[in-house]
């Protein structure tokens, strides 16, 4: 298995659930940070959000963003990517992934915290560029360099 891909694996292992990430978006000189829920599929983290927020305002501007994640003993994430708003989560095209979010969110998704009907709750995506990660003491600290735009890892 090549590095990218153990690298990958390693990222869907850890994150392609319910995470609790810190992502940084920026307006004109300021850098904004808040804490979100994302889950982690194919090189991508998916947020549902809503249109209207401050941080899809500053991706609409700016679509570079920041991410990050670090839990004592359970590994650091830092990466940088794209986001774009991918419409309505009831969108048909956003059928696929939403079915996959709103079981991944259970826990709070239905509690009234999303209401589906409103023409401005949508998807995030974040396409990731790259990424640095090290694992937990149960993976010996083991860690990663990865650019995904080549595929490539170290």
């Amino acid at each position: 298995m090549s590095k990218y891909n153990e690298a990958i694996e390693t990222l869907a292992r850890r994150y392609g659930k319910d995470t609790f990430l810190s992502l940084s978006t920026t307006d004109g000189n300021f850098v904004y940070t808040r804490a979100v829920n994302a889950c982690y599929e194919n090189g991508r983290f998916y947020v549902v959000t809503n249109a209207l927020s401050n941080k899809m305002r500053q991706i609409e501007k700016t679509p570079n963003v920041a991410l990050s994640c670090g839990i004592p003993f359970q590994g650091y994430l830092s990466a940088h990517g794209v986001g774009e708003n991918l419409g309505h989560v009831l969108a048909e095209k956003n059928a696929a992934i939403m079915t996959k979010l709103r079981e991944v969110f259970s826990k709070w998704y239905s509690d009234g915290d999303v209401n589906e009907n409103d023409p401005n709750t949508c998807v995030l995506c974040i396409r990731l560029t790259n990424a640095s990660y090290i694992g937990s003491e149960e993976e010996e600290y083991k860690g990663y360099k990865i650019d995904f735009a080549n595929m490539a890892a170290e």
